[in-house]
């Protein structure tokens, strides 16, 4: 059964307890459906942890650029499961299980313009606890099977349903679409794979209602 956390400073103390009972580098992954405040969620925890200490990785940095989301025919699908390079992504947190000695950059998307920068984010040599979050940590196809075993832990954000969708609909129309366009992505292209996350949600170390 998954340990239930409810609140963010539960989260805190939580890693706080894992820093101090691990000597070594430990990942924990987040995930959630779109809109449920992952990125909120280790914001926080960044904020709230020693400095110098941790490092964010989004899983999102490898998106398949606009290109070839063209050439395939996905543009239309843009954050659906196969629409990232998930093998990229196995090979970073690989790395970062592996090359302790080094620094390990990696790509960051910007949502202004819907594209990767390349060696944008850096998880310093340093860095003891690395956060990494994204929909499809728990997916057990295209590729996605491969990255749980990477993580020491996988937390599972829930959140009320409306309220989410909420905040996918504004966060659409801050980058630029308008309100039809945005509803129209959140509860079409969104909503699919949010369905799709919620089935992931049973195989989590920990479920985070808040």
């Amino acid at each position: 059964m998954p340990v239930i956390l409810n609140s963010v400073d539960q989260a805190v103390a939580r890693i706080k307890e894992k820093s101090l009972k691990n000597s070594g580098r430990f990942i924990i992954g987040i995930v959630g459906k779109p809109g449920a405040g992952k990125s909120t969620l280790t914001s926080y925890l960044i904020e709230n942890l020693p400095k110098n200490s941790i490092s964010l990785v989004p899983m999102d940095g490898y998106h398949l650029s606009n290109i070839q989301l063209q050439r395939l025919g996905l543009s239309d699908r843009k954050g659906a499961f196969n629409t990232f390079d998930a093998n990229g992504y196995v090979n970073l947190l690989k790395r970062i299980n592996s090359d302790f000695d080094k620094d390990i950059y990696f790509p960051i998307f910007h949502r202004e313009i819907e594209e990767s920068y390349a060696a944008d984010g850096i998880v310093p040599a340093e860095t003891k606890i690395i956060l990494t979050e994204g929909n499809y940590l728990l997916l057990n196809q295209g590729g996605w099977e491969a990255v749980a075993q990477e993580l020491d832990e996988v937390w599972y954000l829930k959140i009320d349903d409306k309220l989410r969708l909420e905040r996918l609909v504004k966060r659409h129309e801050m980058y630029g679409k308008d309100s039809e366009a945005a509803l129209a992505w959140a509860t079409g292209t969104d909503e699919h794979n949010a369905k799709l996350v919620e089935l992931t949600a049973d195989k989590a170390d920990v479920i985070i209602e808040i």
